[in-house]
This record gives structure tokens, sequence and C-alpha cells, in this order.
């Protein structure tokens, strides 16, 4: 017998639904600010989950499972599908990117956004150079999720130690006046990130526009950056 999406969907789904308690759903939906429904599990048991179902389910379409795992109101359901596309990330390609936009579209939300952007979508584009036709469209999209998806892309060839400097400039100076917490914390961050590998990029880089920036990308931009630096860096801020 071939394999069923649906069926391998709900076999982890209903594993699913033995682990959660009332309260966590409660505070869980409650933290991340969600009209989605919870069942209240773990994030480490949601993954334990769906590594099983993979080793039981090897050659598996994975688009197709993951979709078929996203469909409903249930966060686990969709947390279950991020897992897998992170698993299985080795096996998608730049068409693949279609797919994970509308997921991210959907998400609306950092906890879900976030790993499909950086742990997803940013592995795929450095396997794979023609994903970023589709994430640099991302960078000036109407919808903020994917304008902040665009920047977190970047991460995994930064962590690589293959900054994609142009592309983070390109991307983050139209993003510098926006008002969005999430846009403005995702430039903070991506640059705090590659100050662990290249300190003097971020320093000059923050230098010419440290006047434009938010505090929080400020912060966070300069959070790992020598003592003296950041001294420096607060006389080009405009308060």
């Amino acid at each position: 017998m071939g394999f069923d999406a649906r069926v391998a969907s709900e076999d982890i789904v209903a594993e699913l639904r033995t682990l959660g308690t009332a309260e966590r759903a409660e505070q869980e939906k409650r933290y991340l600010k969600s009209e989605l429904d919870f069942l209240g599990v773990p994030l480490p048991d949601i993954r334990r989950v769906v590594k099983a179902a993979i080793n039981a389910n090897q050659g598996a379409d994975t688009k197709t499972w993951a979709q078929q795992l996203w469909a409903g109101n249930l966060w686990e359901r969709r947390a279950a599908a991020v897992e897998l596309l992170k698993a299985k990330q080795a096996e998608l390609t730049a068409q693949d990117l279609a797919t994970i936009e509308a997921l991210i579209r959907q998400a609306a939300g950092w906890a879900l956004v976030d790993p499909l952007a950086a742990d997803v979508a940013g592995q795929i584009a450095l396997r794979h150079q023609e994903a970023w036709r589709t994430i640099d469209r991302w960078h000036h999209d109407e919808d903020f999720w994917i304008r902040r998806s665009a920047l977190l892309a970047l991460l995994p060839g930064i962590r690589k130690n293959q900054p994609d400097t142009t592309r983070l400039d390109t991307y983050a100076r139209p993003m510098l006046h926006e008002k969005e917490f999430f846009v403005r914390k995702a430039i903070g961050w991506v640059l705090r990130e590659l100050s662990k590998k290249d300190p003097g990029f971020v320093t000059n880089w923050t230098r010419q526009h440290a006047h434009e920036m938010s505090g929080v990308t400020f912060r966070e931009a300069t959070r790992r950056l020598p003592a003296e630096d950041v001294t420096m860096l607060c006389s080009f801020r405009s308060y």
C-alpha cells in the first residue's frame, strides 16, 4: 500500500492529542496571541512525534504531507508541518518556495513564520541560487511577515560563514523606517548574527544608518559588538 498523506497526518495528530494539557494550551494561545486552537503540546514532543512518523514513512512526498498536516485550525498541526519541512528540507528545491510562501502568509505569527523563513527557505537558497529570485521579491512585499522572512532567510548563510552582505543591505535599508516591530526586530537580529562573524561590517553599517534605526533595531544590532564600538555608535544616534 502506498503512502497516504492524510492518514499519516491524522496519525501524527492523534498522537499529539495524547500529549497536551488544557493549561498549557491556554498559556500558549495567550502567549502567541493566536486565533488557532491549541492542544498544549510542548515543541520537543512535536518534534519527536514527527521524527518517528518520518522514520515510519520513508520516501513520502514531503510537500504533500506538509500541506495535509497544515490544513485545519490546530496550531500543533501547523507546527508539525513546519517540523516536517525542517527535517526534510534537503529534499526541497527553489520550486517549492511557492508552497513555503503560502504557508508563511497563512501563519501570521513569528512562531511558525521564523522557522519557515530561516530553517526552510534560507536553507533552500543556500543550495539553490535560483531561490533568491523569489526571496528578492519578498523584501518589498505588502505583507510584513513576508518582508521579515526575506531578512531571516539570510541567517543560514551567515551562520555558515557565507554572508550575503549585499542582499542584507538591499533588504534592510528600505525597512529601516518601518513601524512594524517584527520587521525592526528582524533587521537587528540578522545584524546581531552577522556581528559574530564580521563585527567590522556590522559596526560600519550601523554607523552609516544609526540615525535611521529604531531603538530595537539598534539594540539588537549592537548587542554583541565591543563596548567601545557601541559607545561610538551611540554618538551617531538621533534620539
